[in-house]
């Protein structure tokens, strides 16, 4: 594994590998504390971050590495009109590891392309998010001891849930699966991620009530409807709060049922859920510092390389005004198949 944009890009085997180093550093950290002695991580967080950035600033100086980077773009070069590709060129000649959070959906793509070093996509807009991802077949390996076979309810905003979209794509690995996808038809998954799960015969079912399935349920994972990810600040009235996970509703709920949530929360889950033995949120956090070591310890003793050249574009191909082809013109008109449809190779837009 060269970088991490999409979990699509792990294999299954990957996959293990990196949760048995996950595991092996929560039953001994110590033995971790010098793992990246020496080597030096860029945080490039172009939109606002508590869990992600602090779990990946924490995870490289618990492996006795150090961090440098930003929380704030204004503070960046690009504010003075610098291409994403400049950036990276330079960051990538001082860091051995890049960690990339941006509100352009195909960013940390676009970077992988020039950088001559590893690229972590720490969340791009409102496509992929693949280290949460990690944090959660983590956490529930750990506390289930397997994830085959289970029933997950995703519920909320997946239209624009990123860390539902990368959960998604990493499921496809394991069998037997089923996925209640509950969400308001506003905010039903989109078109590029129903063609993921027909082409790779995904079994779900998509309904509007969280009441109507929660007792079928080994896994709820929750999410929040993100008020900086709608155009229409009217949709976004009509969706807050659709959804408020209380005590009342996990009474019909399992007594092994794992609830789970990316965070920050706003109103979906209420305080009195904290204490149920069933919410395992707090503990997901803590085990994504863990699964980031992890990866930081893989990728960050990567050695470097000159990327291959890339073509010029002129004019974007994809149409998705949050796709990074919007910006930096300079990008190639990169296209894939998801299923029988052609999709930007940034955001995975289909093209009209």
């Amino acid at each position: 594994m060269r970088h991490l944009i999409d979990f699509g890009d792990i294999t299954r085997q990957e996959w293990d590998e990196l949760y048995q180093q996950s595991s092996a550093i929560i039953d001994d950290p110590d033995a971790f504390v010098d793992a990246c002695h020496g080597k030096v991580s860029a945080n490039l967080f172009f939109e606002p971050s508590t869990r992600t950035n602090f779990s990946f600033q924490t995870a490289m100086l618990r492996l006795g590495g150090s961090v440098f980077g930003f929380a704030d773009p204004n503070s960046s070069s690009m504010a003075k009109g610098e291409s994403l590709k400049d950036t990276i060129k330079m960051v990538s000649a001082y860091a051995d590891v890049i960690v990339m959070r941006t509100p352009w959906e195909g960013a940390a793509r676009a970077a992988s392309l020039y950088s001559n070093v590893p690229v972590i996509n720490a969340g791009d807009g409102g496509h992929m998010h693949p280290t949460q991802t990690m944090a959660d077949l983590t956490t529930i390996t750990r506390l289930r001891g397997s994830v085959d076979g289970l029933s997950i309810g995703l519920c909320g905003d997946l239209k624009y849930g990123r860390t539902v979209h990368s959960l998604i794509k990493a499921m496809e690995m394991f069998s037997g699966l089923k996925f209640y996808l509950i969400s308001p038809r506003e905010l039903a998954l989109p078109e590029y991620m129903r063609a993921f799960m027909k082409e790779h015969n995904m079994w779900n079912v998509e309904v509007t009530s969280l009441e109507a399935v929660i007792p079928q349920l080994d896994v709820l994972y929750m999410t929040r409807v993100q008020r900086e990810r709608f155009v229409d600040p009217l949709e976004y009235e009509r969706n807050k709060g659709i959804y408020i996970l209380n005590r009342r509703k996990l009474d019909q709920a399992r007594k092994d049922l794992l609830i789970m949530h990316p965070l920050p929360r706003v109103d979906e889950i209420d305080v009195d859920v904290d204490d149920d033995d069933r919410a395992v949120y707090f503990d997901q956090a803590r085990y994504g510092m863990f699964a980031r070591m992890a990866l930081l310890l893989d990728l960050a003793h990567q050695p470097r390389e000159n990327p291959p050249p890339v073509e010029i574009g002129t004019e974007p191909v994809c149409h998705n005004p949050n796709c990074i082809t919007q910006t930096e013109h300079y990008l190639p008109p990169l296209v894939k198949k998801i299923g029988d449809t052609e999709c930007c190779a940034f955001c995975d837009t289909p093209l009209e």
